[in-house]
Order: C-alpha cells, then sequence, then structure tokens
C-alpha cells in the first residue's frame, strides 16, 4: 500500500544518496518514483536488523525482498514534527 507508506513522510521530503546526490524532492516526487515498485511487486518485504536513534535521527539497518531479490541498504532518516523529513540512503 503506497499511500500507507508514504503517510510517514512530509510534503516536502528529500531522498538523497549517499553523500549528497539529490534522487526525489517532495512526496508528489517520491509518491511517482515508488509507483512502478509498489506495483510490480509480488513480494515486497522490509526488516529493520539494526536500529540508532539519537535525537531526531534514525539510522536503519535493512533486509530488503523485492520479488524474488533481496539487498541490504542502510538509511538514515531525519524526522521532524513526526514525519520523515530527508533520507540519505547508502548503497
Amino acid at each position: 500500500d503506497i499511500e500507507a507508506f508514504l503517510s510517514f513522510y512530509s510534503e516536502d521530503v528529500k531522498l538523497y544518496t549517499y553523500p549528497n546526490k539529490l534522487d526525489s524532492d517532495g512526496k508528489a516526487a517520491m509518491r511517482e518514483g515508488y509507483a512502478s515498485f509498489f506495483k510490480n511487486a509480488k513480494v515486497l518485504n522490509c526488516k529493520i536488523t539494526k536500529r540508532i536513534v539519537t535525537k531526531n535521527i534514525v539510522i536503519d539497518e535493512e533486509d530488503i525482498q523485492y520479488n524474488d531479490t533481496k539487498f541490504g541498504g542502510v538509511a538514515i532518516y531525519e524526522v521532524e514534527n513526526g514525519k520523515i523529513v530527508k533520507v540519505t540512503f547508502f548503497q
């Protein structure tokens, strides 16, 4: 459910690839970027294997399965007023 997924993000959320490559600017752009990902998913699962929380920063190590593909990743989430405003992905 892409709308449930997006409900945690602010309207002006920015997505980056480390260190500072802007990949997506705003929830509408994020929705557009993730739409085919969700539409084509027969299996979509993300398990958080490690989490560090300090003030408004959350760092997650994640194991992800998308259909038959499994991969890992690290994401840093910055939260303001209960919504994610910035995400930096490490590949």
